[in-house]
């Protein structure tokens, strides 16, 4: 029995011509596992000539290959048999044979003319199934009736019918009648599907195999189609990048047919350290097992390209490696799969320089200019933990900050993060109080310690908790404390020179693919410890969604909040500038208990790296200002509700996108806005 490592059949009998007294067997090269003999010759039958010319019309047809290829295997084959007889015409029919034979030049070009041409089972008898009759005269091109055929248009013929699909063998007779040459094709169908096993498909869905032999299932096997099937299974491993693969197909004797599906499992993955010259190093300054964690793929799985391509980003986004690269190996066990992950680690800490702006800065781009200068450990303990110390420092603004992060608990399987900040923070109070008569400054100082932790709660969705403390109050331009402003309006909800409040946070955010939607909802309650503490409840709340129409881009926001209870006048919302309301100053248009401003956008590319944009902004207080304590808003002639429109460019820069604005409001006033980074 031929064997292949694909597919396995049984080929027919084969059949010995009767009057041959010592046959000469001659193999097919092209088809070493099978030697049919296909023509027979007597030395002492010289007289026979009529015969001798069918035995070499028929000695020179070769076997065909059943093949059919797989794109996983360099040679797989179907085998099949294509053999070729005579049978013993009778003395009568010898000499009418020889009559209608007529050579022409050569053996390969003689032709016999051919009165009949007839399909039978491998038996002689008709087929049961008409269907594959017709099958076998549509795959015939040459033999045709009343045709003159060559061994050549023989050949051909026999291989397109085994070429259909549906056949094991295909054996051409030539039969002498009274009316004729008769040309037969004896073929052996395939057998019918009855039932299907597969074994080895664990993520493979069942479901899938069911449906793509459905159409199968009581008809002669076709082993194109059935190539055209794996070709299918192949191409869902393929879409996923699944290491998997249909390995071997067999059609067993009951109709049965077992697919053997092959998927690597992942036995062991390792790190290897190199050096920037991709040098192994015997030891990191990374622990293994902080890079492991990070990894969704994992010991028993099957091993996903697509997968493996995302844990590259996730390692690359701990900010501690240079480059990562995943290199699958084999393994000592037989289909699984060894991985080792190639990671080149980066300088962990060190001192680092920049600048930006205020976004309270309303008389002037260079006033509002912020210097920085920061030293940041990104890889401490080789936990990936971080430490950083900052200062940022303008003409107003100043903010010391320390903080310590912790990107993944130890011990914990949520993938729970954590954060401790101590910060000294001055920023001017012109959102809410605006410019001072006189030319005098007013600032809020702020001295904040919290704590905080986040993890992932669902796909895209993250939740946050935490706990702060607050320490704050104004002041003047000479640094005295302050409890009221020029307007006689308190700065202190406690009544004093400063405000406490403990806060306890709950966030929720959900990020989109690609950054394509955002919302974040915030609630934020003061913890009344102390009778002089603050207690409030603040809720916060913003939405923004991008649509891509070819090659523009339509970007819609909207944000809201409110505040019940008793807070700092300087903790109200206030609305107007760059990232509010644009066409108004920082904070020009309200400040309230509550707020809405909503956004629409569209950008679109102009050349290189610079993208146009034109937008529309609204935003209002929905009539709180005067509840605010003091009323500043009121005080100060705020309109409370307004809107702007205008144009701008956009420039993809190392240190973000740079925007430059220009927006007329609703009182036609215009106004430059200079930013940093997306609009929030």
């Amino acid at each position: 029995m031929p064997s292949d490592d694909c597919v396995e059949f049984k080929p027919p009998f084969i059949r010995i011509p009767l009057f041959c007294s010592s046959p000469i067997s001659i193999q097919n090269p092209k088809f070493p596992f099978f030697n049919p003999l296909f023509a027979c010759q007597s030395p002492n039958l010289s007289s026979q000539k009529p015969k001798f010319s069918i035995t070499h019309f028929l000695n020179s047809i070769k076997l065909p290959e059943n093949v059919i290829k797989f794109p996983f295997f360099s040679k797989a084959q179907l085998p099949g048999s294509s053999e070729l007889s005579v049978s013993q015409p009778s003395e009568s029919g010898l000499t009418q044979l020889k009559e209608e034979l007529s050579p022409v030049s050569s053996e390969r070009d003689e032709r016999v003319l051919i009165k009949e041409v007839l399909v039978r089972g491998k038996d002689g008898n008709e087929l049961e199934k008409k269907e594959l009759e017709l099958e076998v005269l549509m795959a015939l091109k040459d033999s045709k009736p009343n045709s003159a055929l060559s061994v050549q248009d023989v050949q051909e013929d026999v291989h397109r019918v085994i070429d259909s699909g549906s056949f094991v063998s295909c054996r051409p007779v030539v039969v002498d009648s009274k009316d004729g040459i008769k040309l037969v094709f004896e073929v052996e169908p395939n057998q019918e599907l009855r039932g299907l096993v597969c074994e080895g498909a664990n993520v493979l869905p069942s479901k899938f195999i069911e449906n793509s032999f459905q159409d199968g299932y009581g008809k002669v096997v076709n082993v194109r189609h059935l190539g055209g099937v794996i070709d299918s299974i192949n191409g869902w491993y393929m879409e996923r990048g699944l290491f998997g693969m249909v390995s071997g197909v067999e059609i067993l004797s009951d109709g049965v047919l077992k697919l053997q599906v092959s998927e690597a499992e992942v036995n062991d993955i390792s790190i290897r350290f190199l050096d920037k010259e991709m040098h192994e190093k015997p030891v990191g300054k990374t622990k293994p097992e902080t890079i492991l964690r990070e990894l969704s793929t994992k010991k028993g799985q099957i091993y996903s390209i697509n997968q493996g391509k995302r844990d590259v980003e996730t390692v690359l986004a701990m900010g501690i490696m240079d480059d990562v690269g995943i290199i699958p190996q084999p393994s000592g066990e037989t289909g699984k799969v060894d991985l080792v992950m190639n990671v080149v680690e980066r300088v962990s800490g060190g001192f680092s320089a920049g600048g930006g702006l205020s976004s309270g800065i309303t008389n002037g781009l260079l006033s509002g200019f912020i210097g920085s200068l920061s030293y940041c450990h990104k890889n401490l303990f080789g936990k990936n933990q971080k430490v950083n110390v900052s200062l940022e420092r303008g003409q107003i603004d100043s903010i010391f900050r320390i903080a310590y992060q912790v990107p993944w608990i130890d011990g914990d399987n949520k993938r729970t993060r954590s954060s401790i900040m101590v910060q000294n923070s001055r920023n001017p109070g012109t959102l809410v109080h605006g410019e001072q008569p006189g030319g005098s400054s007013l600032t809020i100082d702020r001295v904040t310690a919290g704590i905080e932790v986040s993890r992932p709660l669902r796909p895209k969705l993250n939740g946050t908790a935490g706990l702060t403390f607050q320490h704050s109050g104004a002041r003047d331009h000479s640094g005295n404390p302050l409890s009221k402003d020029y307007y006689g309006s308190p700065l202190a909800a406690s009544g004093n020179f400063h405000d406490n409040m403990l806060l306890s946070k709950c966030e929720l955010g959900y990020t989109g693919d690609s950054g394509s939607s955002l919302f974040v909802f915030s609630m934020e309650q003061g913890l009344p410890i102390l009778p002089e503490w603050l207690c409030f409840n603040r809720i916060n709340s913003r939405l923004r969604k991008r649509v891509k129409a070819g090659p523009a881009n339509f970007l819609l926001s909207l944000s809201g909040g409110h505040v019940v209870g008793s807070f700092s006048p300087h903790e109200a919302f206030a609305i107007g500038g760059t990232d509010s309301v644009r066409g108004y100053d920082e904070g020009a248009v309200g400040s309230g208990r509550s707020y809405v401003v909503g956004c629409g956008e569209i950008s679109f590319p102009l050349f290189g790296p610079v993208d146009g944009a034109l937008f529309a902004d609204y935003g209002s207080d929905l009539g709180s200002g005067p509840s605010v304590l003091g009323d500043p808003a009121g005080a100060r002639l705020k309109p409370g509700s307004g809107y702007g429109y205008g144009c701008g460019i956009r420039f993809e820069s190392p240190l973000g996108p740079l925007r430059l604005e220009y927006a007329l409001n609703d009182s036609q006033g215009g106004r430059f806005h200079f930013g940093v980074g997306y609009r929030n």
